[in-house]
C-alpha cells in the first residue's frame, strides 16, 4: 500500500459553509468545531441566515491555492487529485478516515531519491496512535502524537485570544498552517533542524508565493507567532521578509513539499533503490570484540545482553550499553581455537535457561581437543551466588561431547524452545562432501553429527546428564539416536525461533536456520520435527550426490530460499523481526552472508506461502543522516541477535581472527518510520554491579554517499590450519530428477572453491600483512605500512628501512608530527592520528631501529628527525608505532 501525502485540511465550525474554488480544489465539508480553539463562526447581526463564510475556512484555502498552482505548473490536472486514507505504511491493509479529516491525496509512483523525513527531535516520523484533532492532516503519518497536537491547539487558542479580531478572522487559517508544520514528516527540514547543533527556526520555511500572499493580508500575525527580533524587524519589507523565511532547498518549502512527487512517493515505507535494495541504517552498540560469535539475553527483565568471543570469553553489557570490566565467563584456557583466520573451532554458542531468573543456569557449546583428537562439548554452568554478572566456573557440568573427525563444520548453535527443551545444532564433521561412511554423517540417523538434536537438561539429582524427550521423532527406532530431531544438515550456522507476532501470535515457534553450502548454493531452512534437509544428496535446490538424490526414500525438504555463490558463499542465519521500534520491518526475516557481507531479507506471502527476497543496503544520500546512525559496517557477518525487547542486531568484523579485536555489534534501524514516542519504552530490572563499568563511546562514523549505496569491502581470509587427513573429492552435482528447481533472481555463478561457515573460509594466495621483498632495494629512510588483513590502505604498523634492513619504530615520543612525516612519504595528504602500543600488530621478526623519535613535521624522512640513534632503544615490540593516514581532511 503506497503512502500518499495530504494536500490540505479545511476545517470549520458546525453551520459554516466552505466555498468551493472549483471542481479540482481540495475542500472539506463542515466538521470539527473550533470553539475550544477560540474560533467562532457565529453569524454577525444583520447577516443572512445562509452562506455566511467561515473565516478559518476561507483563509485555510490559501495553502490550497498555492499547492494547486504548483500542481498546474507541474502539469498535474484536477483529475489526479483523490481522497484516500492509508495505514501509514507497513502494517497491512488500508486504514479508513482518521477522525474528521480528509483532503486531496496525490498518487505518486516516482522513486524516492533524496527525501529525508525527520522530526524536530531528530528522529524519523511515525503513525500517531490515534487521530489528531487539531493538525488532523497528519493523523496518518507525521511527527506529532496526540499530546503534541493538543499543545499546538492550546497555542492556537492563545493566539486567538490576543490577536485583533479582524486580523484573526482573515488570518486564522495561516496560523493553523504554520503551527501544524511541526507535525509534518519533514518538520526538521522546514525548521532547519536536521543538525542538532544549528539554531531552530521559529517559523517553518515558506515558499515565496505563499509568503507573498500571507504578507499582503496577515503580516501582522507574524509578531504573535515568532519571538525572533530579526524577523519582526523585517515585517514591513515584503521581499526581505520572504527571503528570510525561505529555504535554500525550495523542494522542502511549505506548501510545495505537499505536492512534491519525490518527497511523498512511498512516504512512511521502507525505501528501496532502483535495484529494489531496501535501505536501512545502523546504530553501533559495542566494539573492540574478538570474533563476536553470539549475543544473547537472559529473559530476566534486566535487558542485559551477553556477547561471546570465539576465544572463550563472554562479556556483560547493561541496558545503557556500558560493559562490565570483568568477563561474565572465561573458559579461554579450555577452548580450542587459534589466531589463524578461518579457524572454525572455538567458543561457538550459548543459551540461558528459559527460567534463568530462578534456575540461574546457562549452557555453552565449545571446541576442545588433545593431541590429534578434537570434539565439541556442551556444558552447563551456574551463575555465582555472590555476583549475578559472573559465572561460577567450578560449577561446569558436561552435558554432551561429540567427537569431530575434522576441524571444520563444528555447528555451534544452542536454543531453548517454547517447550523448554534444548536444541543443539551440529555440523556434519567436516572436510568436503561429508565423506564419512556410506551416506555421510548427515544422512546417518545413528550419528549425532549433521543433525538438530533435542534434549531435556532438567534431571534428577542422580542420573544421566540429560534425558530424551518422549516425543522426539526417532524414539524407539533401533537404527537411530533418540536425541535426533532433524537430519540432513551440513553446517547450520545461526538459527532462531520466531517469537511470533506480538498481537496475534502468528508464526510463533517456527525454527529458521541458515545452512552453509558446499560448492554452489547457500540455503535457509524452516526446520521441523523429524524432517530430512537433504545434505549430502542435495545442496540448495540442486542435486549434489546423484545416487542419493535419486533415492526415493530420501523424502527431503526443500529450503524456503537458496542463493548461488555469486551472491555469497557462507550464509549466516538471522531472525524474523518482531520488535517494536521499526513497524515496517515486522515479519521480515533478516539474514546475511559472511563472505560477501550481504545483508538480505525474506518476507512470506501469506496467501501463497512463498518467500519474497530483497537485499538490504545501507541508506544512501541523507537517508541515514540522523544523530547516532551510521551507514556502513564491517563485512564479515558472523551472527545475528535479538535483545529482550525483540530489536534486531548483527555482529561482524573486519578481520575474522579469534584474536583480532575488530568485532562490532550493530543495531538495525529503519530510517523511514519509527514507532510512536513512548510506545517502546523498556523498564530494566535493577542489576547489582560489582565490577567497574566501562561506558560505551561509539567509534563508527556516518559516511556521506551522494549517489550510491555503500557495500562492505570484502577480501578473502587466509586459510585455516588443517590436520593432515585426506579430503574426499566432491561428487559432481547434477540436476535433481522430477523436482522443480526454483532459483533466486540472480544468475547462478560457477565458483571453484568450497564454501565455509563464518570462522572457517578457504582463501587463496599468500597471507597478507607482510610486504613482498621482491623489487629494487629501497633507499635509506623509506617507510612502509604493515597492516592486518582487512584494513584499508593508509593504516598500519610503521616500518623504516636503513642500513640495508627493515625495522620497526618505538612509540616513545611518537606523535602526530612524526606520523605526518610518514603519511607524506607514502603519498597521503592528511594524518588522522598516530597509533601506539602495537595497535596494528607487533613486528617481532624485525629489529627495532628507531626510538624516541621527535619531529617538527617538515622532515622528509624519520631519519631526519631527532632520535636515539639507529638501533638504539629501550623498548619492546609491544610499543611498535603505527599511523592512520588519509587523503581527506578528517575534520571535514
Amino acid at each position: 500500500m503506497e503512502m500518499f501525502s495530504t494536500l490540505i485540511l479545511v476545517t470549520s465550525s458546525p453551520g459554516c459553509t466552505v466555498g468551493r474554488e472549483g471542481q479540482g480544489a481540495p475542500y472539506l465539508e463542515p466538521g470539527l468545531a473550533f470553539r475550544e480553539f477560540a474560533m467562532s463562526c457565529a453569524k454577525p447581526a444583520g447577516a443572512g441566515s445562509e452562506g455566511w463564510p467561515c473565516p478559518l475556512a476561507e483563509t485555510q484555502t490559501q495553502s490550497n491555492r498555492v499547492a494547486q498552482r504548483d500542481l498546474q505548473r507541474k502539469g498535474v490536472g484536477a483529475e489526479a487529485l483523490k481522497t484516500r486514507g492509508d495505514d501509514g505504511g507497513g502494517d497491512g491493509g488500508a486504514a479508513g478516515m482518521l477522525g474528521q479529516w480528509a483532503g486531496a491525496l496525490l498518487a505518486l509512483r516516482a522513486l524516492l531519491a533524496a527525501a529525508h523525513p525527520q522530526c524536530l527531535d531528530f528522529r524519523p516520523p511515525f503513525r500517531p496512535p490515534g487521530p489528531l484533532r487539531f493538525c488532523a492532516q497528519y493523523s496518518a503519518f507525521g511527527c506529532c502524537a496526540p499530546e503534541q497536537d493538543a499543545a499546538l491547539a492550546r497555542r492556537f487558542g492563545a493566539l486567538a485570544a490576543r490577536v485583533d479580531a479582524a486580523l484573526w478572522a482573515a488570518c486564522a487559517g495561516y496560523a493553523l498552517d504554520l503551527l501544524c508544520q511541526e507535525c509534518s514528516p519533514y518538520a526538521a527540514h522546514l525548521y532547519d533542524a536536521e543538525d542538532p547543533s544549528t539554531p531552530l527556526r521559529t517559523l517553518p520555511g515558506l515558499c515565496e508565493d505563499y509568503c507573498l500572499d500571507m504578507w499582503r493580508t496577515c503580516r501582522g500575525l507574524l509578531r504573535h507567532l515568532s519571538t525572533d527580533p530579526e524577523l519582526q524587524a523585517l515585517e514591513g519589507n515584503r521581499t526581505r521578509l520572504c527571503r528570510h523565511l525561505s529555504l535554500d532547498d525550495t523542494d522542502y518549502c511549505f506548501p510545495r513539499l505537499l505536492v512534491n512527487d519525490q518527497l511523498n512517493s512511498h512516504l512512511g515505507r521502507v525505501r528501496a533503490d532502483a535495484r529494489g535494495c531496501l535501505q536501512l541504517c545502523l546504530e553501533e552498540v559495542a566494539h573492540g570484540l574478538r570474533n563476536p560469535v553470539a549475543m544473547v539475553h537472559a529473559r530476566d527483565g534486566t535487558h542485559r545482553f551477553f556477547v561471546a568471543e570465539q576465544v572463550g570469553l563472554v562479556w556483560v553489557y547493561l541496558a545503557d550499553r556500558a560493559r562490565l570490566e570483568r568477563p561474565f565467563l572465561n573458559i579461554s584456557r579450555a577452548v580450542l581455537t587459534s589466531p589463524w583466520e578461518g579457524d572454525e573451532r572455538g567458543f561457538l554458542g550459548l543459551a540461558f535457561h528459559p527460567r534463568f531468573r530462578h534456575a540461574r543456569k546457562l549452557y555453552v557449546y565449545y571446541s576442545v581437543g588433545t593431541d590429534f583428537r578434537e570434539w565439541i562439548r556442551i556444558s552447563e554452568f551456574r551463575v555465582s551466588e555472590d555476583d549475578e554478572n559472573s559465572v561460577d566456573h567450578s560449577s561446569e557440568r558436561i552435558i554432551l561431547e561429540i567427537e569431530e573427525p575434522a576441524s571444520n563444520h563444528n555447528g555451534g548453535q544452542l536454543l531453548f524452545g517454547d517447550d523448554g527443551y534444548l536444541y543443539i545444532f551440529t555440523g556434519d564433521g567436516g572436510m568436503a562432501g561429508d565423506p564419512f561412511g556410506v551416506f555421510g554423517n548427515a544422512q546417518n540417523k545413528s550419528a549425532l553429527l549433521g543433525k538438530v538434536l533435542r534434549i531435556d537438561v532438567e534431571r534428577p539429582a542422580r542420573g544421566p546428564p540429560y534425558r530424551v524427550p518422549p516425543d522426539n521423532p526417532f524414539v524407539g527406532d533401533a537404527a537411530a539416536r533418540p536425541e535426533v530431531w532433524a537430519l540432513g544438515v551440513r553446517n547450520m550456522w545461526r538459527c532462531s525461533f520466531d517469537r511470533g507476532d506480538p498481537v496475534t501470535g502468528a508464526g510463533r515457534g517456527r525454527l529458521f536456520c541458515g545452512d552453509v553450502g558446499q560448492n554452489r548454493f547457500e540455503e535457509v531452512d524452516l526446520v521441523q520435527r523429524g524432517r530430512n534437509y537433504g545434505w549430502r544428496a542435495r545442496e540448495g535446490f540442486e542435486c549434489y550426490d546423484r545416487q542419493l538424490c535419486a533415492n526415493a526414500s530420501l523424502d527431503d525438504v526443500l529450503p524456503i530460499f537458496a542463493y548461488p555463490h555469486k551472491l555469497g558463499k557462507s550464509v549466516t542465519g538471522g531472525y524474523v523481526y518482531r520488535g517494536c521500534e521499526n513497524p515496517n520491518l515486522k515479519g521480515l526475516y533478516i539474514f546475511g552472508d559472511f563472505m560477501s557481507g550481504r545483508l538480505m531479507s525474506l518476507r512470506e506471502n501469506l496467501h501463497t506461502g512463498r518467500w519474497q527476497y530483497s537485499e538490504i543496503c545501507m541508506g544512501r544520500g541523507r537517508t541515514c543522516a540522523f544523530p547516532g546512525l551510521i551507514n556502513n559496517y564491517h563485512p564479515h557477518i558472523i551472527s545475528f541477535a535479538e535483545d529482550e525487547a525483540g530489536e534486531l542486531y548483527f555482529l561482524s568484523t573486519g578481520v575474522p581472527s579469534a584474536t583480532a579485536a575488530h568485532g562490532v555489534v550493530y543495531k538495525v534501524v529503519d530510517p523511514s518510520r519509527r514507532a510512536p514516542p513512548g510506545k517502546c519504552q523498556i523498564h530494566p530490572a535493577p542489576v547489582q554491579v560489582r565490577s567497574r563499568l566501562i561506558p560505551f563511546v561509539p567509534k563508527e562514523k556516518f559516511i556521506w554517499t551522494p549517489g550510491s549505496t555503500l557495500s562492505p569491502t570484502v577480501r578473502t581470509p587466509t586459510k585455516a590450519p588443517r590436520r593432515s587427513r585426506p579430503t574426499a573429492p566432491a561428487p559432481v552435482p547434477t540436476p535433481r530428477p522430477n523436482r522443480p528447481t526454483p532459483r533466486p533472481s540472480h544468475p547462478t555463478g560457477q565458483p571453484t572453491h568450497p564454501t565455509r561457515r563464518p570462522g572457517g573460509r578457504r582463501g587463496s594466495g599468500r597471507r597478507r600483512g607482510r610486504p613482498s621483498t621482491a623489487g629494487p632495494r629501497p633507499s635509506d629512510g623509506a617507510v612502509r605500512l604493515v597492516r592486518p588483513v582487512g584494513l584499508s590502505p593508509g593504516r598500519g604498523r610503521v616500518e623504516v628501512f636503513t642500513g640495508g634492513r627493515w625495522g620497526t619504530v618505538c612509540d616513545d615520543a611518537w606523535d602526530s608530527k612524526a606520523a605526518a612525516v610518514v603519511c607524506r612519504q607514502l603519498g597521503f595528504t592528511q594524518v588522522v592520528r598516530a597509533a601506539k602500543r602495537a595497535e596494528f600488530g607487533e613486528g617481532r621478526a624485525l629489529p627495532i631501529l628507531l626510538d624516541d623519535v621527535r619531529c617538527t613535521g617538515s622532515e622528509r624522512t624519520l631519519l631526519q628527525c631527532t632520535h636515539a640513534g639507529v638501533g638504539s632503544h629501550n623498548c619492546g615490540h609491544e610499543e611498535d608505532a603505527g599511523v592512520v593516514c588519509s587523503h581527506r581532511d578528517p575534520d571535514l
